[in-house]
């Protein structure tokens, strides 16, 4: 046997062996063939029909007028500002008249406290003399 015919039989067992791999991985499907250029696919852009854009905005229309009907209805119920400003001024007075009278409050009692630690006296390093000290 020649060196060509080696390769070849080899060539056709390693096909045989990745067809059979394609066979497990893609489950029982014909294998994809890769071609030499492909590009991947792209998803298909979706797209709204104008009926559905516009069910999706009269729906956003009501959500938000829903929303902004209380600040409305509030607004009409609301006094006018004549009425708010003698309202702050009475309550002003009030307040006013609250703090002219002193208020009676309870005896503070006074908290004991423990008695402080003292820490215990360091003594001073004493120096070297001329026996301690090693020459070098």
């Amino acid at each position: 046997m020649d060196a060509k015919s080696i390769i070849d039989a080899l060539d056709a067992e390693i096909e045989a062996l990745r067809q059979a791999r394609a066979l497990l991985v893609n489950g029982g499907s014909s294998p994809a063939k890769k071609t030499a250029g492909a590009k991947p696919r792209k998803t298909a852009k979706r797209v709204l029909s104008p009926e559905a854009r516009k069910r999706i905005a009269d729906a956003q229309r009501k959500r938000w007028a829903a929303v902004r009907k209380p600040k409305k209805t509030a607004a009409l119920a609301a006094p006018p500002k004549a009425a708010k400003k003698a309202a702050r001024r009475k309550k002003a007075n009030v307040g006013a008249a609250k703090k002219a009278t002193p208020k009676k409050s309870a005896p503070v009692k006074a908290k004991k406290t423990a008695p402080k630690k003292v820490a215990p006296a360091r003594s001073e390093p004493t120096k070297p003399t001329n026996t301690e000290m090693v020459p070098f």
